[in-house]
């Protein structure tokens, strides 16, 4: 893999590791589109989308949501935009922009998906600089962000990048003491996917092993009232617009690539009882709860104080497996998170060959729905829930990669080449240094 470098090793400042940085993002955003292109010139249409894995959100919500008649849909009565409130904004906005440009009515689902492409390489040169910066002495690692080929087939699923950004903001605020800053940050990224309000418990544990609770409480509390901040008016204005996001969420059933619908397509071939829907709510979400049980445990009793990436990407993992759906772009939550906490470029490139393989399959899956083709002509339901639990299996192996590196710091890259010291964390912000009255941790 590439090697670990610091700023001041051949490039004097950190405009050289940016430019890099850029270049790169900009050379996978070319690849993207190249990707992408059936779609952009043949349409969206199944089963063709499918087969050519371009299939994009924007592109089915632009009208199936009411955006090419209402940039402002998603805020109106009667809304079924399934989406928290920030990301019905940016959504919004895009549509506002495609209006606005000479573009025809009938052009309106490419120029849509362009503009969000717009946004989107931004937010990935956004998160892959903040990454390198962020990696310290080994800015190289950042680069996985740049060149990782989940975000060059995923990212242009949804605005999940949006919240990826809002999440490495206040990571990066974090790590230069800036709790409140980075709390409110963490407020918007919840406010746009949920996922970031999860580094709220591995803040916690190292709150409960440091024994400093202030900048805990300040993100904490900077959390809350941004959230509140974004949420509370839609609430108050159009309660049912803002509820169908959590009615959507406690309703659904076993979604695409979870553990609970590779069970039930399993079941309908073998003739086992599928998963209880009613009962699904409580299994998927006890299930994380359980895991982060187990995190939580694992992170204050470890003997050396573990590094916040290290929590993070357990708990975001954790989620990911357990959660009711695994969307193929919930891939680009991890990336940098991955980048941060295992720094090892062989286990990512596994990693990222799987989740590619993964990629493809469930769109086969979907294909062969649509297009009722023969079992001759089309991918059998076996190799699709094989994808899964090959991507099930991927993300646990990482995820013991990073427990076994918190067990042995001595192993731990980040921390050999920060100064070698088994509590260092130059993620750690204001819990930088060794636990209060915990000799030896």
């Amino acid at each position: 893999g590439l090697a670990a470098n610091g700023p001041g090793r051949g490039t004097g400042s950190w405009a050289g590791p940016a430019a890099l940085t850029g270049l790169l993002v900009a050379l996978a955003a070319v690849v993207t589109v190249l990707q992408k292109s059936p779609c952009l010139l043949h349409g969206w249409g199944a089963p063709d989308v499918y087969y050519a894995g371009c299939y994009s959100d924007w592109a089915a919500l632009y009208g199936g949501r009411g955006f090419a008649a209402d940039p402002w849909a998603p805020f109106r009565a009667g809304s079924t935009f399934e989406y928290p409130v920030l990301m019905s904004v940016v959504g919004s906005v895009a549509a506002w922009i495609t209006q606005a440009l000479p573009f025809s009515p009938e052009q309106g689902t490419v120029v849509f998906w362009l503009v969000n492409l717009g946004f989107v390489v931004v937010l990935w040169a956004v998160v892959a600089v903040l990454t390198v910066r962020m990696a310290g002495r080994r800015w190289t690692d950042g680069l996985m962000v740049a060149v990782a080929p989940g975000i060059v087939l995923a990212g242009t699923i949804n605005w999940d990048l949006w919240a990826v950004a809002l999440l490495a903001c206040g990571m990066y605020a974090w790590s230069r003491g800036r709790s409140l800053t980075a709390g409110m940050l963490f407020g918007l990224g919840a406010a746009m996917k949920l996922y970031p309000l999860l580094i709220l418990g591995p803040l916690l544990i190292l709150a409960v092993r440091s024994r400093r609770w202030r900048p805990f409480l300040l993100a904490a509390g900077g959390t809350v009232a941004a959230w509140a901040a974004v949420n509370v008016p839609l609430m108050a204005v159009n309660f049912q617009a803002w509820s169908v996001f959590f009615t959507f969420s406690g309703e659904r059933g076993p979604g695409l690539s979870s553990v609970w619908h590779a069970w039930d397509v399993t079941a309908a071939q073998a003739g086992w009882a599928f998963v209880p829907e009613d009962s699904l709510t409580l299994l998927a979400y006890g299930t994380f709860a359980v895991c982060c049980l187990g995190i939580f445990v694992l992170g204050v009793r470890v003997r050396h104080t573990p590094r916040l990436a290290q929590l993070t990407f357990l708990v975001v993992a954790a989620f990911v497996l357990t959660n009711k759906v695994y969307s193929p772009q919930f891939v680009v939550w991890l990336i940098p998170l991955l980048a941060l906490a295992l720094p090892r470029w062989r286990d990512f490139w596994v990693w990222q060959t799987v989740e590619a393989l993964h990629f493809f399959a469930v769109w086969m899956y979907l294909a062969k729905g649509v297009a009722e083709t023969p079992p001759q002509h089309s991918m059998d339901d076996s190799v699709y829930v094989a994808a899964i639990l090959a991507h099930m299996l991927a993300v646990l192996w990482l995820c013991g990669r990073v427990v076994w590196e918190m067990l042995h710091p001595a192993e731990d890259l980040v921390k050999r080449d920060h100064g070698g010291h088994p509590d260092t964390d130059p993620l750690a912000g204001a819990y930088a240094g060794p636990a209060r009255g915990r000799s030896g941790r």
